[in-house]
C-alpha cells in the first residue's frame, strides 16, 4: 500500500496565559502530521515558532510540499537534506520515526538506546509577570524540584529576589528570552549566583553574545535562540556552558541526536526544552533527554487539556511515551 501523508492544525487552550519578554498567548497551536503504509500510520507534532520566522501557514505550506517525496517513499535519512531545519521537517522526521517503529515493532527507545524507560524531572515553567505574582506562583509551585522563570525585564531582581524567598528549596533556570543587555548581564550574573540559580538561558540576543567569552560566567550560561542544529556548537564553546535541544528548532529527532552526541562530546551540559505543545511533541523529547543534565517538557502541563492518550506527569516527573502515543 503506498503511503499517505495528512497535515492538519490542531489548538489547545493555555491555561491562563503564557508570557515570555517578546509577549503572550492563550493558545498552543500545532501541526500534526501524519503518515500512513500498510495500515499503520505515524504521527509527530511541530510547533511554528514566529521568533524563527515561522507562521502556521508557511510551516504547513513546507509539509505539503514535501509530500510528494514522502509518500514516494523518502527514507528519514535524505529527508535531513530534503527538507531545512525547522519545525515543518520535525513534524516530518517525528512521524517516519513513529511509523518505522510502529511497522517494525522495535520501539524508537531500543533504536537509540533509552532502554531505561525511567520517568524523568522537568522544570515547569513560571511565566513573567511581576514580582508579586510571580512570588505567588513559586510559592504555589514551591514543592517543585526545578523551576524555570521567564524574565529580561528592567526590573528583573526584584523577581528573581520573589521566586528564591517563596521557593527556597528549588533548583532555578532563569530564562531571559535574549532580554538582557552587555551593561547588566554581569549584575544580573552577580545576583543570579549570589541566589543559588543553577542556570541561566540566553541572556543576550542571538549573534550579540560575543562579551559572553570575555566576562566571568559564575553561573553556566545556556544557548537557546544561538544554537539550532550540530553545525552551531563549535563556535559557542567560549561563550556557553550548556545548550538547548529543541526539535523544533532542529528539524527532528534525527538531528538531534547527532546534536546530542557532539554536544556531550564537546563538554556542553545539555537541556532538553520545548515549545508549548503536547505530550505528542513532547514524546520523542523525553526519549531524547535520557541521561542529560536538564529536561524542560512541560507543555502539556500548561495547558487547560492535554490530547487524549497524553504523557504521564506525577508532579514534575514525566514518563517515557507508551506505543499508543508514539513510538
Amino acid at each position: 500500500m503506498a503511503r499517505h501523508l495528512e497535515a492538519t492544525i490542531e489548538a489547545f487552550p493555555i491555561a491562563g496565559s503564557f508570557t515570555i519578554s517578546r509577549g503572550s498567548k492563550t493558545e498552543a497551536d500545532v501541526i500534526v502530521c501524519s503518515i500512513s503504509e500498510d495500515g499503520v500510520t505515524g504521527r509527530g507534532e511541530c510547533v511554528p515558532y514566529r521568533r524563527y520566522g515561522e507562521t502556521m501557514d508557511a510551516v504547513m505550506a513546507e509539509i505539503k510540499a514535501a509530500a510528494k517525496a514522502i509518500e514516494a517513499g523518502l527514507t528519514r535519512d535524505r529527508l535531513q537534506s530534503a527538507m531545512k531545519p525547522g519545525a515543518a521537517r520535525n513534524a516530518a522526521d517525528c512521524a517516519l520515526w513513529d511509523l518505522e517503529a510502529k511497522r517494525s515493532k522495535r520501539p524508537v527507545a531500543t533504536v537509540i538506546g533509552a532502554t531505561g524507560r525511567e520517568p524523568i524531572v522537568t522544570a515547569f515553567t513560571l511565566s513573567l509577570a511581576d514580582a508579586e505574582t510571580m512570588g505567588a506562583d513559586a510559592l504555589r509551585n514551591s514543592q517543585r524540584p526545578l523551576l524555570k522563570i521567564k524574565l529580561g525585564t528592567d526590573d528583573d531582581e526584584s523577581r528573581l529576589r520573589a521566586v528564591r524567598d517563596s521557593a527556597p528549596d528549588a533548583r532555578i533556570i532563569v530564562d531571559a528570552n535574549e532580554g538582557w543587555t552587555e551593561d547588566n548581564i554581569e549584575r544580573h550574573l552577580a545576583i543570579a549566583a549570589e541566589l543559588n540559580i543553577s542556570l541561566i538561558e540566553q541572556p543576550l540576543p542571538a549573534g550579540k553574545d560575543t562579551i559572553l567569552s570575555q566576562i566571568k560566567r559564575p553561573v553556566p550560561v545556556c544557548a537557546d535562540e544561538s544554537v539550532h542544529s550540530t553545525a552551531d556548537l563549535a563556535l559557542l564553546r567560549n561563550r556557553y556552558d550548556a545548550v538547548n535541544i529543541k526539535l523544533d528548532k532542529t528539524g527532528g529527532l534525527t538531528e538531534a541526536l547527532l546534536m546530542k552526541a557532539e554536544a556531550q562530546r564537546l563538554g556542553f551540559q545539555i537541556m532538553v526544552g520545548c515549545m508549548v505543545g503536547t505530550s505528542l511533541a513532547m514524546a520523542p523529547a523525553v526519549l531524547l533527554a535520557q541521561g542529560c543534565d536538564y529536561a524542560d517538557l512541560d507543555g502539556p502541563l500548561l495547558l487547560v487539556h492535554d490530547r487524549p492518550g497524553g504523557l504521564r506527569y506525577e508532579g514534575s516527573l514525566v514518563y517515557p511515551p507508551e506505543p499508543d502515543l508514539w513510538g
